[in-house]
């Protein structure tokens, strides 16, 4: 891992740990075994270190949909996506609390989070296709995007917070995401 990825890294465990306000340069560079003057010369202030945190996540995110065969039914197109980024975040759960903590942060730039909106494009793309073959419900894909995602983060809440997790609820929350959007 070269300094910057170090960085990147210890702010992403500080962060979610102790939160923005509670976790100061100075904490992250010690933590990344570096200096001050390094991890100003890679992130001249917070904000900036927290935005390419947040677009490091979205562009992890893209790397679920390269895979993506759009030749697939809709419906198991929508099953592979549910599932995969579910999967992204129990494995990454450190990237799941940071989004959650500043998915509407105005720390994140609407650069950045335009930039983050792609990562999620195959996903939209899925979604008119659908509506076009009258597989999805004729709903705007913002919103079908909204309620999917709101499923995706109360899964993932729930999940953590779980001592024991049967195999056939994230099967089950799939289904039902799919009953909710399929027209």
């Amino acid at each position: 891992m070269n300094k910057k990825e170090a960085i990147l890294s210890s702010a992403l465990k500080l962060l979610t740990e102790n939160g923005v306000h509670n976790t100061p340069m100075s904490a992250i560079a010690k933590a990344a075994g570096t200096g001050m003057g390094t991890i100003y010369n890679y992130f001249p202030n917070k904000d900036i270190l927290i935005n390419e945190i947040y677009i490091s996540i979205k562009n992890k995110e893209k790397e679920i949909f390269l895979e993506f065969d759009v030749d697939q039914p809709i419906k198991t197109q929508f099953e592979t996506y549910f599932t995969a980024i579910i999967d992204f975040f129990i494995e990454n759960s450190e990237s799941f609390k940071f989004m959650e903590q500043l998915q509407a942060s105005p720390i994140i730039t609407e650069e950045i989070r335009t930039e983050g909106a792609k990562a999620i494009n195959p996903v939209k793309d899925l979604l008119v296709k659908g509506k076009q073959e009258r597989i999805i419900k004729a709903i705007e894909v913002d919103e079908l995007l909204m309620f999917i995602g709101g499923a995706v983060v109360s899964y993932l809440r729930w999940y953590f917070n779980q001592s024991e997790i049967k195999k056939s609820s994230l099967k089950n929350q799939v289904q039902l995401v799919w009953d909710g959007i399929k027209a």
